[in-house]
């Protein structure tokens, strides 16, 4: 240690002097020592190592339904906390391996390799992406772009806040071991220099959030109208407000499609606070070709939020059914028979006035 001051006082290092006065959290070293480590030629222990810090680059409030991209940052806040001098320099060897040791020491705070990797413990939000590679930090550095993963947040997520569980693995330099065999004055090198280094794993354990909006939500809760093909009726449909905010001056809109149409897709439901229900109605017709069976139709309801602004809610499904038509004499026939029974009445009445 005594040794590692004078250097840092003879201004050798000055670099390192500034970080070997932050007295910080560091990474554990727990490592097995190698095979190819001789620590009887280790000049330095190092203290520290890398701290990996994750944020979420720009708005992380988000609405259920959405499948959104979450942007991570990461930046490199690892410090060297501390030396500690292993061994003497003796000799010009020494001295000269010693100080080139001490550089490589100070890269003991870079991550390499990074990957992370997102969960969810919730089963309301589903990460959509796999693990991702997020390169190589150096202390103090930020990634040179974000490191990204897909969520997706249910239609069914209450409004609130939900945890992410961020998970990174690198590798940091351990150790490092420097080797020569004779000093050359004329050059001031130590000839048939090597350098070894170690790397060990780590991991780092972040909790980030997203937030899940109050605002309205509706859902269809009933759905009544008797609908045959070729023919048109009127479909009753109740929506309700199962969300946390008012909707006000709500409108809904349907979107017909094969084999419905309509003049009349949209119905005023009016101001609907959380747990109300309105009922719109709308005049569908059903193509005569219609298959008999479930269908389902979309809608979205048009309102004015809290603060005044409109706003469109997600697709909201229409669960109806077309029905087998009724088996009844078509119109046509009905009147081509009515009147044929009328003029063969009349011609009856005819012939019997005729034979008296």
């Amino acid at each position: 240690m005594l040794q590692v001051i004078r250097m840092i006082k003879k201004g050798s290092i000055a670099a390192i002097a500034t970080v070997f006065m932050m007295l910080l959290a560091t990474v554990p070293v727990e490592a097995a020592i190698s095979e190819n480590f001789d620590l009887d030629d280790n000049y330095y222990t190092v203290y520290g190592g890398p701290q990996i810090e994750a944020s979420v680059i720009g708005d992380n409030e988000y609405s259920r339904g959405d499948t959104v991209t979450l942007n991570f940052g990461l930046v490199n806040k690892g410090v060297i906390s501390g030396f500690e001098s292993e061994k003497d320099a003796d000799t010009a060897v020494d001295t000269v391996l010693q100080q080139s040791e001490m550089k490589y020491e100070t890269q003991a705070v870079t991550a390499v390799g990074i990957l992370a990797t997102l969960e969810s413990d919730n089963p309301y939000i589903k990460v959509k992406s796999g693990p991702q590679q997020a390169g190589t930090l150096e202390q103090g550095k930020q990634g040179a772009s974000p490191t990204k993963f897909t969520i997706e947040i249910s239609k069914k997520t209450p409004a609130g806040t939900y945890p992410l569980n961020l998970n990174l693995s690198y590798k940091y330099q351990n150790n490092v071991q420097v080797s020569g065999d004779e000093y050359d004055t004329s050059t001031g090198m130590v000839t048939n220099q090597g350098v070894g280094i170690w790397y060990e794993n780590a991991t780092e354990n972040q909790t980030v959030f997203v937030q899940v909006k109050n605002e309205p939500y509706f859902e269809v809760t009933n759905v009544t109208g008797n609908l045959y093909p070729d023919e048109g009726g009127m479909l009753e449909v109740t929506y309700k407000n199962v969300g946390e905010e008012p909707a006000n001056d709500a409108t809904v809109r349907v979107s017909a499609s094969d084999p419905f149409s309509t003049t009349d897709d949209q119905a005023y439901l009016g101001n609907l606070k959380p747990g109300e229900s309105a009922v719109a109605v709308f005049d569908m017709d059903v193509d005569e070709t219609a298959t008999p069976k479930p269908y389902s139709l979309n809608s979205e309801v048009l309102y004015e939020d809290t603060e005044g602004h409109d706003q469109i809610s997600d697709s909201v499904k229409i669960n109806t059914e077309v029905l087998p038509a009724e088996k009844k004499l078509p119109g046509y026939q009905l009147g081509t028979g009515i009147t044929f029974m009328a003029l063969a009445a009349l011609f009856v009445v005819f012939r019997k006035r005729k034979q008296e």
